[in-house]
């Protein structure tokens, strides 16, 4: 085995190494896009770019010419994986957006693949360590040290409840339990009763099952569902 083909193994390997790792840590999160499709993305953006630069040479010996750009075909790489990315980012019911976070690491893993295929290495092995510690540890550092408001998580509340009167005094036990009212809406039904709509604020140490105790207990609310968005 040559030198050149030596090399060309040794680059798949490390991509194959670096996607598994990123792809390991959105298969324990149970996202839509898991080790599998983070090892492909990896390991074909690594060949793509091994593809564009020695392509981009010709074969003269003692010679170098350039006959195109050597990275011509690896910055389209850079563009199609926009189309994974979008089918992953899906708009709720509650108009929240989910998926971001994965069509980002997404176009990180091509990112990192294309860094294996031009031959920088340790960038790659510290790129890809950022990139675990930016989604996995940074979000509980800023939890536990970080300003108030990214220490926070929302929760949607669905209430049925009977009586107007009792929408009022809701909505200001949320304000006595030092809750964030960020959204209401109210609906009447037809059968006189109201829904009503609630988006709140509370510490992200609070547990969802608390607020539910809480809220259900409340004179007047029927029915309760409860859903943590964040």
């Amino acid at each position: 085995m040559s030198a050149f083909e030596t090399e060309i193994f040794l680059k798949l390997g490390i991509s194959a190494v670096l996607g598994l790792v990123i792809g390991l840590e959105r298969e324990l999160k149970r996202k839509p896009v898991g080790l599998k499709t983070s090892l492909v993305i990896c390991i074909v953006s690594c060949l793509l770019t091994i593809v564009s630069m020695k392509s981009a040479y010709n074969a003269v010996p003692g010679a170098v010419n350039i006959t195109m750009d050597p990275l011509r075909l690896a910055a389209q790489i850079v563009s199609g994986i926009g189309f994974l990315g979008a089918g992953v980012i899906l708009r709720r019911e509650n108009d929240s957006i989910s998926g971001l976070t994965t069509a980002a690491i997404i176009w990180g893993a091509a990112g990192i693949g294309i860094a294996v295929g031009a031959g920088f290495y340790l960038e790659s092995f510290a790129g890809v360590a950022l990139l675990i510690f930016s989604v996995e540890f940074l979000p509980f550092i800023i939890k536990m040290i970080g300003p108030k408001q990214l220490r926070e998580k929302e929760i949607l509340l669905q209430l049925h409840v009977a009586e107007r009167e009792k929408i009022d005094s809701l909505i200001d036990f949320i304000s006595e339990q030092k809750y964030i009212l960020r959204k209401v809406r109210i609906k009447d039904l037809r059968d006189g009763d109201h829904h009503v709509h609630l988006q709140i604020g509370v510490d992200s140490r609070l547990k969802t099952t608390e607020v539910y105790n809480l809220i259900s207990d409340l004179p007047g609310v029927q029915r309760v569902e409860i859903e943590s968005i964040s």
